[in-house]
């Protein structure tokens, strides 16, 4: 695992459409309702009205955002807007970024991977999912029948092997390029030599996948796949057996796992003398000082220290952030409220958050989803604007993120993280291939 194979995309025909760059897209996830509103203004063919065509007056069970993407995809083709692959192919691509200060290039290949549920294989997910989003995306799967966007998943490959094999083949051919809106570089080169794709496939075929992100996406192609086979419609080489998917060396360069800190809802606000009261016991705790902006401070000792045990928090009621630092008393607690969990899982900085700070030593439970940001400016801004929904964020929290070595080991033990717990910078862009599954 995984079992990987060409596929015959659909790409866009850039005689029709002009700049790649006007018909691309982010996740569908990752997507606010105003950007969603750009997209459409963009050009006519973006591919937002296929992976989140937006709601109309009038919508009902027979034209709705699904149907109404199957009939966008069916009329691009028939007026070639998108045009087959001639032969089955992979697709090294590469994404050119900056972070930091520094420039990355993250390197990877995109191709189908043989659908295997969660548990049944090699192909690990490592976060938890939500039924809603896996509901959406079928009716998306049901109408479509294309896989619209890749997964993204991750191979142990220490000296990037795999890789290198792609590179070699692709030095002086002319990529497909396409930038986005945050100025990443995306570029992409179709592979159809089948002795080259051959070598790649046994190359990893012994390897196991780690989901980074597409977890939805991917349980819904497994849910897909299922639906085929109960009625009776899964064919002996049916393209529903694979799903469109981006692999990375574990090892690449460009892999950058960014931090998802949190702006939380619905917990009662607590001064900084009231929450180190209810958490001292468990943590070493400081008090940092006043106002949001001491965000940056925070983050760069906790990203210096580089512990998963250190949280800074941040106390709206009286406008002062805390540090604290888990200690033994701490871990014993810990490893007693999530005894069913490994010692790993227990360790992460953002089971510590939830599982330990926010549900054990606060009490809080059932809250509403937490805004999740992951710059510092993004934490400050959020406490000095307030909650969009109304009001103050009562508590904030700035967390290290989980690294891949966390993904390994928390995957392999059948575990998944808390929601956020990882973000991949950048994003894979959606519009580059479409997979079709009939």
């Amino acid at each position: 695992m995984p079992e990987i194979q060409p596929i015959r995309g659909l790409r866009y025909d850039l005689g029709h459409v002009g700049a790649l760059s006007d018909v691309i897209a982010p996740p569908y996830d990752v997507i606010s309702p105003e950007f969603q509103d750009e997209l459409y203004k963009k050009h006519p063919a973006n591919v937002i009205r296929l992976i989140l065509n937006r709601q109309e007056p009038g919508d009902d069970d027979e034209n709705n955002r699904y149907s109404r993407a199957a009939r966008f995809l069916k009329n691009w083709q028939s007026e070639g807007v998108l045009q087959k692959e001639a032969d089955p192919a992979l697709y090294v691509y590469h994404q050119e970024f900056e972070a930091e200060g520094t420039k990355y290039v993250r390197r990877g290949f995109m191709g189908g991977v043989k659908v295997v549920p969660f548990g049944e294989g090699n192909i690990y997910p490592h976060e938890e999912t939500h039924s809603a989003a896996k509901v959406d995306r079928l009716k998306l799967f049901n109408a479509t029948k294309t896989n619209l966007s890749q997964i993204f998943g991750l191979y142990p490959d220490p000296d990037n092997q795999v890789q290198s094999v792609l590179e070699d083949y692709i030095i002086g051919k002319t990529p497909i390029e396409a930038t986005d809106h945050i100025g990443v570089l995306h570029r992409l080169w179709p592979v159809t030599d089948v002795e080259l794709i051959a070598k790649v496939s046994l190359a990893i075929s012994e390897q196991p996948m780690y989901v980074a992100d597409g977890h939805h996406r991917y349980e819904t192609a497994c849910n897909y796949r299922q639906q085929l086979i109960d009625s009776g419609e899964l064919t002996t080489g049916h393209p529903a057996e694979y799903v469109m998917t981006m692999l990375v060396s574990m090892t690449d360069q460009g892999m950058i796992v960014l931090p998802t800190h949190r702006l939380f809802r619905g917990i009662p606000e607590l001064s900084s003398a009231e929450l180190l009261e209810k958490i001292s016991g468990c943590f070493d705790t400081r008090v940092v000082g006043t106002g949001a902006k001491l965000a940056d401070e925070i983050w760069e000792d906790i990203e210096t220290a580089d512990q998963q045990g250190t949280v800074g928090l941040y106390c709206s009621k009286d406008d002062t952030w805390v540090m604290a630092s888990i200690n033994d008393a701490g871990r014993a607690k810990m490893a007693e409220v999530a005894s069913e969990q490994s010692t790993d899982w227990q360790g992460l900085g953002v089971s510590i958050l939830h599982r330990l700070i926010i549900e054990t030593l606060l009490g809080a439970t059932d809250l509403p989803k937490p805004k999740y940001v992951h710059q510092v400016s993004e934490v400050i801004e959020g406490i000095d604007g307030g909650d969009p929904d109304g009001g103050k964020f009562p508590l904030g929290a700035i967390v290290m993120p989980a690294t891949l070595e966390h993904i390994r080991l928390i995957s392999e033990h059948g575990e998944r993280m808390p929601a956020k717990s990882t973000y991949f910078y950048p994003k894979l862009l959606s519009g580059l291939v479409f997979n079709p599954l009939s």
